[in-house]
């Protein structure tokens, strides 16, 4: 039942599936308006400083709306091109663009690791050299979760973090369990950059920033400190949310965590990921980047999904959730003082954003209930 969605959207073409959702696209209207009233009831309720969100349909906006101040007591009003950190909804950018150079036959899913990363070893080096770029991007190593993302909290260089993974034996073989990784998820930067001649930031403006008129979209620390309008990060403290310093340490891992944007360029992300701009993300690069992979059971147990979740999966770079038996693509991301999600539904052919600067879980009851009325929607819309 689980991957019935999945065979039906590689077959049916995504232009008849759009066509489809089209036709029916002021079903959604309410959803969408009902979800604006209550994204700023709960984030006015949660006191987090600033916020915006999207709602897409096809290739058009439904919604999109913003909330609060880029900086807890300024003047300054978040606004459709306030820059947010996306944390690991970088990650969705990566499987994208190492998915391009695969169907461009310029990488193989199935080649090693080391053949990009040679002083990649673990304590038993056979281990190292069974992990493919699959592995990486699918976050099926066989590593520990978040192997040394203690390291990149202080500030430690990658080199000595990539000499330090000596140390460890696999918990699994690779593709058998799920562990995820920022570190070794970084990895595919190095397969990129080799097969492409070209710094990973450079070939994402390139191939998915430039074409899809994302305007505001950068990444690194740098780019993201030069922008004007951009959120500030705030934390949550007994006293309410508390305005912090942008960290670079995970701006050292672009692929995994280093992509900033604004809601705006967001909309055109979602939209691409619908299958609206196939000239950018061709429908071969969709179905392979949300192929389910490795089971993540962890995610069936979060507070504000569990009660929708039957089952979850990571693809490459993206999170593959069965929502009440729909597939609903998926992947969120926290860094210091920004909360970022990222969802669409094939089947619905929608898909919404959020992007906070404040820590909170909000954002996640926000998310899961948003699907819970549009898959309610949809099965009014087919009686």
């Amino acid at each position: 039942m689980y991957l019935k969605p999945f065979l039906l959207f590689g077959t049916v073409t995504i232009a008849s599936i759009c066509s489809q959702a089209n036709a029916k696209q002021s079903d959604y209207i309410t959803v969408a308006d009902q979800f604006k009233q209550h994204f700023h009831q709960q984030l006015k309720q949660s006191k987090v400083p600033g916020g915006a969100f999207v709602i897409v349909e096809g290739n058009e906006v439904l919604s999109l709306s913003t909330f609060g101040k880029r900086k807890k007591g300024g003047k300054l009003n978040v606004n459709q091109d306030t820059v947010f950190r996306l944390a690991s909804v970088s990650k969705t950018f990566a499987g994208t663009l190492a998915s391009m150079l695969v169907n461009e036959r310029k990488l193989s899913w199935q080649q090693p690791i080391v053949k990009y990363l040679p002083e990649f070893t673990l304590a038993n080096k056979a281990n190292a050299e069974e992990i493919t770029l699959a592995h990486v991007i699918g976050q099926s190593t066989g590593l520990m979760p978040n192997s040394y993302d203690n390291l990149i909290n202080a500030n430690v260089k990658m080199d000595k973090i990539i000499n330090k993974l000596s140390e460890l034996t696999p918990m699994c073989s690779p593709g058998v369990c799920y562990g995820y990784q920022n570190v070794a998820f970084s990895f595919i930067e190095t397969a990129i950059e080799q097969q492409s001649g070209m710094a990973y930031e450079d070939l994402l403006q390139q191939k998915i920033f430039s074409p899809l008129d994302m305007n505001t979209a950068t990444v690194g620390y740098d780019a993201f400190m030069a922008r004007e309008n951009r959120a500030e990060p705030h934390v949550k403290t007994k006293s309410g949310f508390r305005k912090v310093t942008v960290k670079p340490n995970y701006y050292k891992l672009p692929s995994a965590a280093g992509v900033n944007a604004s809601i705006n360029d967001i909309s055109k992300w979602l939209i691409a990921n619908l299958g609206e701009n196939p000239g950018v993300i061709s429908n071969s690069v969709i179905k392979d980047v949300t192929t389910p992979g490795v089971r993540t059971t962890k995610e069936l147990r979060r507070r504000d999904w569990r009660a929708h979740l039957d089952n979850a999966h990571y693809g490459k770079g993206w999170r593959v959730y069965e929502f009440e038996g729909r597939p609903l693509i998926y992947h969120a991301g926290w860094v210091a003082g920004y909360v970022a999600e990222i969802s669409y539904s094939p089947e619905l052919n929608i898909g919404m954003a959020m992007l906070l600067n404040g820590e909170s879980r909000v954002i996640a009851k926000l998310s899961s209930t948003f699907w819970k009325n549009a898959f309610e929607q949809a099965n009014k819309n087919k009686s």
